[in-house]
């Protein structure tokens, strides 16, 4: 990113993100971290211990550390932020909450990806206040490099966007395991078992995403009527039973995102 980019607080989240920026082919110089515990950093990238020690000449902040934080850490990133874009990970902070605890930052953007990002396959979902368009263009173009970005417009609806990208990949994990686990209840030896799990969703989720039909299409195309697929559909399907849990699972994740931005 021209100017640089500061990373407050790199845990696994931040941390993936870096690995994604570097793995498309930045420049390990244009990023620096904050962040008093974190071990190390790749190769190139200034890592500081303390905000008085940070340079000023990076360009804009990503702000990566727990979203309870913010009120106690703002007062010491005020310099750091002050002129600057601010870039936030805090899930449930709103773009009027980050810029009233560091109203001297340029603009405010909410981002949003997911892990995968380390992969550069992250959906990134992002809302901004201040930006002009081709302050838009820029933030897009640096995040579109993690996997693929897009822009909110009605930043109402980023928890729960955020539990469906944000959090999904770990619903994703869970169900691989429960997938596993089933085989394994039923006899299989579980070595085996979490192979074929893990296999079975990584090749179904990249057929998916070459598809030109729907995953919903390409469940009944597995499904022969009378067939073994269809045999478990059923199961399935009956009351909308999976997508009802589901429901409740994304509904139990955005109203935690509305929680922490009331602070509870």
């Amino acid at each position: 990113m021209a100017g640089g980019l500061l990373i407050i607080g790199c845990g696994n989240m931040g941390g993936a993100m870096l690995a994604g920026w570097l793995a498309a082919g930045a420049d390990p110089a244009e990023f620096a971290v904050l962040d008093p515990a974190l071990a190390e950093v790749p190769a190139g990238v200034a890592l500081h211990r303390r905000p008085e020690d940070v340079p000023g000449t990076h360009a804009a902040v990503l702000l990566g550390f727990k979203p309870q934080q913010l009120a106690g850490l703002a007062p010491a990133l005020a310099p750091l932020t002050a002129g600057r874009r601010l870039f936030s990970l805090l899930a449930g902070i709103t773009l009027a909450q980050l810029a009233a605890a560091l109203p001297a930052s340029a603009a405010q953007v909410r981002v949003m990806p997911n892990l995968a990002a380390r992969i550069n396959k992250s959906p990134v979902i992002l809302a901004e206040r201040g930006l002009g368009a081709q302050g838009r263009a820029e933030v897009f173009a640096l995040f579109d490099r993690l996997g693929s970005a897009l822009w909110l417009e009605d930043e109402a609806q980023f928890d729960l966007v955020t539990a469906l990208a944000g959090s999904g990949p770990g619903f994703v994990y869970r169900f691989i395991d429960a997938l596993a686990g089933a085989a394994v209840d039923l006899g299989l030896e579980a070595p085996l078992a979490a192979r074929l799990a893990l296999a079975t969703v990584e090749g179904a989720a990249a057929l998916a995403a070459a598809a030109d039909a729907s995953p919903a299409v390409l469940a009944d195309r597995v499904a022969s009527p009378g067939g073994m697929t269809r045999a478990g559909l059923d199961v399935l399907d009956k009351g909308d039973a999976l997508r009802r849990l589901l429901t409740e699972t994304l509904r139990a994740t955005s109203a935690r995102g509305a929680a922490l931005s009331r602070g509870d």
